[in-house]
């Protein structure tokens, strides 16, 4: 069985870092087209209002919620049945879409508002953001489904296909920024329809795969089919509960369209490279368990459930924590080469740079609520995360108020946008721990042996790693003196030779492959 779910973890993650490189080359190419200015503050505001609403419904509660329902029918079930199952989830959940879609284009100026109230008296942000939103709210609708039939294809154990929607979007995207965009008088309107486009080609890749299953038909509105109404029963707690990360990123979009211009494009440029190991690796891991969690549930194995997750849990740690710590020690190189080119300048390098140094603390923390939150909806329970993410959301809120506002307020550090960045990391950590001990309480996670020493291993081995990486990421002066090619070759020398250390560190420390068996 590791062998099955390493093998999936490894074509989820390679297709994944595709996904990231592509998404990666998307983001430059915006960088360069806007820089740090209006523009970029409201186009990215109407990119993420509908991406949040996608993680929060559609890769958030519908897909934990729907995941371990498909399995069961799957296992329980005939195979006509569970395509019934499937369109009728299609259908209803498509109308539903449909109505909310129309309400958003809609309302829009309000929306606006909601997410980004610093906009208003921001140079003309709000009006540019509202004109945007219109074309990239219909995205959430084609991405749903989208979601929806990746959840399907998992199910049955095909992970390639749905990882690989993510570099069609980027792909197009990237045609539009560098080729169709400039010409325009408006670009930001351009990349915006590109959003809308993108959506559109996702759904239509992933038909194919459905129809060799068999398993896609005519959609139709059953509400009264009770696996439907099953789903929709375990969403309904799960909004909250499996998108505890978007909720604070919403908070810090919230408050940073308050402070200077420029803040929400600085905390989305960190937050892209944080998403890059987070989504490579933590994301493709959940993605693969979360099926086989939720069959050894059906099969009433609480064995292989408990050691499934342990097994995830130590290949996060060894493979998620380093990577934290060269975010933080290579931040400034990093967001030098990908974003300081074109209209991205200094001052907008060096300002997302703290932020990405805040978001790498919580990086460990984003990484293990990822694994940990499947351990709860693969036994359909949803409730549970609810809790915990209310109070971690708590945590975030009262962080932002007695910490982040009065420093924006009396203006005691230069970069308050950081400090949002912090806040974030802080509340996934509370997630995590709090996950964790509801899973140990219930006896569903049972550590096994050699947990001390894999910690001191891997935390020596960082340590050696970072401090190689110090030395030769040098001062970030000296990088803005460097050419673009000049920086992809540095920052590349300084990612091998990391990498190289801390896994020869690591393998001195004591630590070999049988390990991290499962």
């Amino acid at each position: 069985m590791s062998r099955a779910i390493f093998k999936s973890t490894s074509i989820v993650g390679l297709t994944t870092l595709l996904s990231r490189i592509t998404g990666m080359m998307r983001d430059v190419a915006q960088a360069q087209l806007f820089g740090g200015g209006p523009v970029a503050d409201a186009f990215l505001v109407a990119y993420k209002i509908p991406n949040f609403l996608r993680r929060l419904f559609a890769e958030g509660a519908f897909s934990q919620s729907f995941v371990p329902v498909v399995s069961q029918y799957k296992h329980q079930n005939e195979h006509g049945e569970v395509e019934e199952l499937i369109n009728g989830a299609v259908g209803t959940l498509g109308l539903a879409l449909f109505v909310i879609t129309v309400i958003g284009v809609i309302g829009a100026p309000l929306i606006i508002w909601a997410f980004a109230p610093g906009f208003v008296d921001g140079g003309g942000r709000h009006d540019l953001a509202v004109q945007m939103l219109r074309l990239t709210f219909p995205y959430l609708f084609f991405i749903s489904l989208t979601a929806l039939g990746s959840g399907v294809l998992n199910s049955y154990g095909s992970f390639g296909p749905p990882a690989f929607t993510q570099v069609l979007m980027n792909l197009i995207m990237i045609v539009a920024a560098v080729w169709i965009a400039p010409h325009f008088a408006n670009p930001g309107l351009v990349l915006a329809l590109a959003v809308f486009v993108s959506g559109v080609v996702q759904v239509a890749f992933q038909v194919p795969f459905l129809l060799k299953l068999k398993l896609l038909g005519w959609p139709r509105w059953r509400w009264d089919h009770p696996g439907v109404r099953k789903v929709a029963t375990l969403m309904v707690p799960g909004i909250l509960g499996s998108s505890m990360a978007q909720v604070s990123l919403l908070l810090d979009t919230q408050i940073a369209s308050f402070l200077a211009t420029g803040s929400v494009t600085w905390m989305y440029f960190a937050d892209r490279l944080v998403e890059f190991p987070l989504g490579v690796f933590s994301i493709a891991l959940a993605t693969v368990i979360l099926p086989s969690l939720s069959g050894h549930h059906a099969a009433e194995d609480p064995q292989r459930f408990s050691s499934t997750l342990d097994w995830a849990l130590k290949l996060v740690v060894i493979m998620v924590l380093p990577a934290a710590v060269a975010l933080f020690m290579l931040a400034g190189p990093l967001t030098a080469t990908f974003f300081g080119h074109g209209r991205f300048n200094h001052h907008d390098v060096i300002m997302s740079s703290y932020a990405l140094m805040a978001y790498s603390f919580g990086l460990l923390g984003f990484s293990f609520v990822k694994v940990l939150a499947p351990g709860y909806f693969a036994r359909q329970d949803t409730r549970t995360p609810v809790r915990v993410s209310l109070v971690s959301l708590g945590v975030n809120i009262g962080l932002n108020v007695a910490v982040v506002a009065p420093l924006a307020y009396f203006k005691a550090v230069p970069a308050p946008h950081a400090f949002l960045a912090l806040s974030t990391g802080t509340s996934a950590c509370v997630n995590s721990a709090l996950l964790y001990r509801g899973l140990r309480r219930r006896s569903l996670l049972k550590p096994s042996a050699g947990w001390r020493s894999l910690l001191a291993r891997v935390a020596l081995a960082s340590l050696a790693m970072a401090a190689v990486l110090w030395w030769m990421a040098g001062d970030l002066s000296d990088w803005f003196a460097l050419h673009t090619w000049q920086r992809v070759a540095r920052t590349a020398l300084c990612v091998i030779v990391g990498a190289v250390v801390y896994f020869v560190a690591l393998y001195a420390a004591g630590m070999r492959p049988r390990h991290v068996r499962h």
